[in-house]
């Protein structure tokens, strides 16, 4: 029996009934999970969540939940809840006033009224502020305020729309692990929408990568990054190095990869898409997952002479920034900072290496 929470089935969206925005979209998720949607502008994530919130028309396919299609079911019937960036707060309102009205409306006994509201604001840590307005909350309260709102409704499902993306870099990762905690502690179901990478990484069950109107790849964090399926979610889903090659034929010593002719030698890697000799492809390695004067031990055999073009230091980690023999197309390495790293400068020449299967065959046309 099918334990699907949300399902999207064959589901496309047409605005002028000629160019599809969402193409034949297709998706399970499960009471409790966290999903994330994450592409370029325009790529269809936020389409398909507003189809789902019933704020969007579907052209043809079904959506679904707890069993249930709800294509023709109307927004506020299908205890959906929506956050969005903008906090859409009532500025003449305390905190307060603003969880109770939309309960207030639907003529709420005052007594309940009000314990939700405390329930609410407890929920998010802003007990304390419930006689305060808007404009006295910072941003991260204000985004608070806003999830507490969706809270009180005890939807079945919660939407959110970039609902950090107004916020610094310090508020916003406090906010995700606050997210992140209340998803764990009240088991909702929260599909979320984001640009940020990192965000997505660290506060997903499953990530949904979209490109064009299709889903790319649906995983585990750490499967979309470590095996892309595709060069772009490679080169989307964190920094990348990609080249082009020819296959010239499989690998002797281990099943599964194959040898590539690049313009700066043959290097062995993951077929990830089972191609035959003379076929092109396009070839990704990380930049952390290069080595620099990698250990004979290792038994690397991808082994090729570098030459230092540029060292960017970080803080954590150096970049540099490399050529591979007669090849000038920049690679980029990550190292962590060692003993050894300021031994590196500029124009120094370099022994690197990395394993066959951190090096993966992809697809050239994307």
């Amino acid at each position: 029996m099918d334990s699907s929470y949300v399902v999207f089935e064959n589901v496309k969206k047409s605005y002028d009934n000629k160019k599809l925005v969402v193409k034949d979209f297709n998706l399970k998720v499960k009471k409790g999970e966290f999903l994330t949607m994450l592409g370029p502008s325009g790529s269809g994530k936020t389409t398909c969540l507003m189809m789902l919130a019933g704020f969007e028309s579907i052209t043809s396919g079904e959506i679904s939940l707890n069993g249930v299609a709800i294509n023709d079911i109307a927004p506020h019937k299908r205890n959906i809840g929506v956050v969005f960036q903008n906090y859409a707060l009532f500025p003449h309102m305390t905190i307060a006033e603003n969880l109770a009205y939309p309960l207030k409306i639907r003529k709420m006994d005052k007594e309940l009224i009000k314990e939700k509201v405390n329930k609410s604001l407890a929920l998010v840590e802003l007990l304390d502020f419930e006689k305060r307005y808007p404009g006295q909350l910072s941003g991260g309260q204000k985004q608070r305020v806003a999830l507490a709102r969706v809270l009180i409704y005890e939807p079945e499902i919660i939407l959110m729309d970039e609902p950090l993306g107004a916020l610094d870099k310090q508020l916003r990762e406090q906010m995700q692990y606050e997210i992140k905690k209340l998803h764990e502690e009240l088991k909702l179901t929260i599909i979320y929408i984001t640009h940020d990478q990192t965000e997505a990484l660290t506060m997903s069950d499953r990530i949904v990568i979209f490109n064009d109107g299709i889903a790319q790849q649906i995983d585990a964090p750490m499967k979309l990054y470590e095996e892309p399926a595709n060069s772009f979610v490679a080169n989307f889903m964190g920094e990348n190095n990609q080249f082009r090659g020819k296959v010239i034929g499989d690998d002797e010593e281990e099943e599964g990869i194959i040898n590539i002719e690049t313009k700066f030698g043959v290097i062995k890697a993951l077929n990830v898409n089972n191609y035959k000799t003379g076929d092109s492809t396009l070839v990704s390695i990380r930049p952390e997952k290069i080595l620099l004067s990698p250990d004979e031990k290792l038994g690397i055999k991808n082994n090729f002479k570098a030459t230092i073009k540029d060292i960017l230091y970080i803080g954590d980690h150096i970049r540099l920034v490399i050529n591979i023999g007669a090849e000038k197309k920049d690679f980029v390495i990550r190292h962590t900072v060692s003993m050894d790293a300021h031994a590196y400068k500029k124009g120094d020449q370099i022994d690197i290496g990395w394993h066959r299967k951190d090096c993966r065959a992809l697809d050239v046309s994307k």
